[in-house]
């Protein structure tokens, strides 16, 4: 997997464009999900619409029986970051545009996401640095290693000293084992 790519479309006008008037509010970034691969046209027709929005893509080598092509895909599928302000007129325009569903969040208006994560995304794709995907992972979550000494050991992941742990629990004795994962792949259950 190569990590070139991102699409970055803003298009500014009088009233979403940030000024040194204290009456004017912030526009924030917001994840909106999108219909299956139409991230793209989402893209595109949110452009149209005036919003500034941020499609980070990646290049991959596909294989076909009869060729390999170089592809360009979301990094993260089904998902577009869309900054605005927070206005429900806003979030209006932007849920009635072609290929989006929803704003991601706990609640209808979507999860506010911090410029410096946007901003490291960007900084990930656009440098030659290599990365590869990771599942996300929350302390208490209950995950399973793939491979190496500790192949198909399950567990709760908890974080111990700024590394990731596996705990593993005998639930009849009450007692638990706490392992590394540092340098296992593991898939979430």
């Amino acid at each position: 997997m190569t990590q070139k790519g991102g699409a970055l479309n803003s298009v500014a006008d009088e009233s979403t464009t940030i000024s040194a008037n204290p009456c004017v509010p912030p526009r924030s970034w917001y994840a909106v999900q999108t219909r299956s691969r139409h991230e793209r046209v989402a893209s595109h027709h949110l452009s149209l619409r005036g919003v500034s929005n941020y499609l980070p893509t990646v290049c991959e080598i596909r294989r076909w029986s009869d060729r390999r092509q170089k592809v360009e895909l979301p990094l993260f599928p089904g998902y577009i970051f869309v900054q605005i302000v927070a206005r429900n007129e806003n979030r209006v325009e932007v849920l009635r545009t072609p290929g989006i569903v929803r704003f991601v969040g706990p609640s209808p208006e979507g999860a506010q996401i911090p410029e410096l994560q946007i901003e490291i995304v960007k900084k990930l794709i656009d440098q030659d640095v290599r990365w590869s995907s990771h599942p996300f992972l929350k302390v208490g979550q209950r995950i399973r290693i793939r491979g190496g000494a500790l192949d198909q050991v399950e567990g709760i992941f908890l974080k111990r000293n700024g590394d990731g742990a596996l705990i593993v629990s005998i639930d009849a004795i009450q007692r638990s084992l706490a392992v590394s994962i540092q340098g296992y792949d593991f898939e979430i259950m």
